[in-house]
């Protein structure tokens, strides 16, 4: 086996890895809570599917690239659900770090190339990263739905925190989804008063 095989071969054995670290939203069903790599698996589908929600020039091929690469950080760095508490400056030097690491098992022109795109979404300037960065804040609300409240009953946030932390990043880059993300918020805390 070459050198160069056996790099790629281990930063692929590295993110089976992301299979074990569990999220902070539960399945549709409720079943259980998903992990990282079924979130990145399940965000490309959601690229793939709502491609229409997205501006033209927005590389649709780039949104999917980065969303399979996205949370490979979370291996050494861990997930960090959006209405915990955390320091993000120190959130942010840990995926730093661990993106030198993981990323460093490639070899040097892929090491460069993916790391680039991960950083592309991490920056969320462009409007391919922009639309990426609001899939991944789409998804979870829209499980949450599906499973009766999921993280926002386990965190007791209200329809507004979801506006604040979510919402925002979700109308920056696919606006379209936020209207329809929006509505249905509202209708489940609207049947949540009733109760």
């Amino acid at each position: 086996m070459t050198h160069r095989l056996e790099q790629q071969i281990a930063f692929l054995n590295e993110a089976d890895k992301l299979k074990q670290i569990i999220r902070g939203t539960t399945l549709c069903d409720a079943s259980r809570y998903e992990n990282s790599a079924e979130h990145s698996w399940h965000l490309t589908l959601y690229a793939l599917v709502l491609s229409d929600q997205a501006d033209a020039d927005v590389d649709i091929t780039l949104v999917i690239k980065m969303l399979i690469l996205h949370d490979l950080v979370e291996i050494d760095a861990g997930d960090n659900p959006i209405f915990g508490t955390y320091d993000a400056s120190d959130m942010a030097a840990k995926e730093q770090a661990a993106a030198d690491r993981i990323f460093g098992l490639l070899p040097d022109d892929l090491r460069d190339s993916l790391r680039a795109i991960w950083e592309e979404f991490e920056a969320a300037q462009s409007p391919s990263a922009q639309f990426a960065k609001s899939l991944d804040r789409f998804q979870p609300p829209m499980q949450n739905l599906m499973s009766g409240g999921g993280s926002w009953v386990e965190y007791n946030v209200d329809e507004q925190t979801i506006a604040k932390r979510v919402g925002s990043k979700i109308a920056i880059g696919a606006p379209g989804l936020w209207a329809f993300a929006s509505e249905n918020i509202a209708g489940y805390f609207a049947e949540r008063r009733k109760q």
